[in-house]
């Protein structure tokens, strides 16, 4: 699903065409709306895992959440880099987001951990595909 991203562009000293800057900018606000709602999902399994492994589950849940944080703004600034503006509100993650919704009904450590890398293969593999759309040449 891609963002319409009806934004004006900024001016920049980028060389890349407007074309390819606004194609990379809805490529990379659909990475920031997926890991945004990623850190949701990890934050959710952090605060819900019950069981016999659950502190340890909590504090990895934890970290995965922590970790993207660098990752969800690091994206952010390649979209304002690009003269874009990053989307970057919860409602725009939600509206946006290719995950679907974390399931209420999990119990214990071992099926948060499952649902957590199911959703953590979603992304990964658009960070792939949009890896190969943005090797393009300078105009």
């Amino acid at each position: 699903m891609a963002i319409v991203n009806d934004v004006r562009l900024h001016p920049t000293r980028n060389d890349l065409s407007q074309s390819v800057r606004e194609s990379m900018i809805d490529t990379l606000n659909q990475t920031l709306a997926d890991l945004s709602d990623l850190h949701g999902h990890a934050k959710q399994a952090h605060w819900n895992v019950r069981g016999w492994s659950s502190s340890r589950c909590m504090s990895s849940f934890d970290t995965l959440a922590e970790e993207l944080d660098g990752h969800i703004d690091a994206v952010a600034e390649r979209v304002t880099a690009l003269g874009g503006t990053a989307l970057g509100t919860v409602r725009m993650a939600a509206r946006h987001s290719c995950l679907p919704e974390f399931p209420l009904n999990l119990s214990g450590g071992k099926a948060y951990t499952e649902a957590l890398a199911d959703r953590y293969a979603l992304p990964r593999t658009l960070v792939r595909k949009a890896i190969d759309t943005a090797d393009v040449p300078a105009t």
